[in-house]
């Protein structure tokens, strides 16, 4: 980092303990607290001097009129990327891990759990995402006509998966006009995932209609209501978010709304998840880092999970940009370790 070349032995230091003595306290931090606080023996006036190009740096700021200073977030990143010393787990903890995360579990619980232990253990919420599928490809569908307008859709996938559905459509269609439009659906999709699948049919019907004949049209909205996902997705588990509102920086009503509207739309929590998914080990935003504004206060710490070396997940901690990186940072790693041993029938053990 290019601060880093610019800045002494002297100022990393006086940068690292006024980090983190903010952690701690959650207050400004004055030139005779860190005089007292770092090793160094400096007077308050020289360490005025430091505050002064650390602040002319963008690493600290003045809240108000306050004579301490507090990190940016800046600060914050050159503290987590050089200056962070970490901190074990304690025992208890390690312990409470490993007995939640065994594979006695069904998997979706365990995904639950292990939502569950990163939020009561690090009093944030804690997130994960339920492991992605492997993708599954359409191979063949058929439609037979039930009683008024329902329908009954055999589909086959990989290779030879049998799902069956019904669905209700708006109005009858007789065996014929249903055998026409599963040869136009196994035509013109067979051999597409069915996301590919979804995506396409909505997209013929936004835009494609005017030069359909009414059986293809027909078929379309068929093909639609019978791939669409059986009831809501669900994509990741929060727990812990009320954890939240008990620090003081985040406890502001409309950002707490904004922030808890975020985890209820999920959009922008999924999309830096995503972005989690592509890179390997622990990644953290810092406030403003995420690009959104309902995150802007907060700090997201995540790491990806695997079963079988692949990547399938993601799970981390949301909290306030004041949180305690050096025990946050080894707890999410070691968590999404324990997660993907358990998950995985060939690495998990009940010793593990």
């Amino acid at each position: 980092m290019a601060h880093t070349q610019l800045l002494n032995e002297r100022s990393l230091q006086l940068l690292k303990t006024l980090v983190e003595r903010y952690i701690s306290d959650g207050q400004p931090v004055g030139s005779r607290v860190l005089s007292k606080g770092s090793e160094l023996k400096l007077s308050p006036a020289t360490i005025r001097n430091v505050m002064a190009d650390l602040e002319d740096m963008g690493l600290v700021h003045s809240p108000h009129t306050s004579a301490g200073r507090i990190p940016t977030v800046s600060g914050y990143r050159m503290f987590v990327d050089t200056l962070l010393t970490y901190k074990p787990l304690e025992s208890k903890d390690l312990s409470r891990l490993h007995e939640g995360l065994s594979a006695k579990e069904d998997n979706g619980d365990m995904i639950g759990t292990a939502s569950r232990l990163l939020a009561e253990l690090t009093q944030m919420a804690g997130i994960v995402t339920l492991p992605k599928r492997e993708q599954v490809y359409l191979r063949h569908i058929e439609f037979l006509p039930l009683s008024n307008t329902r329908v009954l859709v055999i589909f086959v996938t990989n290779e030879q998966e049998v799902h069956n559905k019904i669905i209700r459509t708006d109005k009858k269609f007789s065996a014929a006009e249903l055998q026409q439009s599963a040869n136009f659906i196994n035509s013109t999709y067979a051999g597409r995932s069915l996301q590919a699948v979804r995506e396409a049919v909505l997209k013929e019907l936004k835009e494609d209609q005017q030069r359909m004949n009414q059986g293809m049209v027909d078929a379309i909205k068929i093909a639609q209501l019978a791939l669409e996902p059986n009831g809501k997705k669900e994509d990741y588990v929060l727990a812990g978010e009320t954890n939240l509102m008990g620090f003081s920086e985040l406890s502001n009503r409309d950002y707490l709304k904004k922030l808890f509207e975020a985890f209820s739309q999920k959009q922008s929590v999924l999309h830096l998840l995503d972005q989690c998914m592509k890179a390997e080990g622990v990644q953290i935003f810092i406030g403003e880092e995420s690009g959104y504004q309902a995150f802007e206060q907060c700090s997201l710490v995540t790491s990806s999970y695997s079963v079988s070396d692949e990547v399938v997940g993601v799970l981390g901690v949301i909290g306030p940009t004041r949180m305690a990186y050096e025990k946050i940072i080894p707890f999410v790693d070691i968590t999404a370790k324990l997660l993907g041993a358990a998950l995985n029938p060939k690495t998990a053990s009940p010793s593990s």
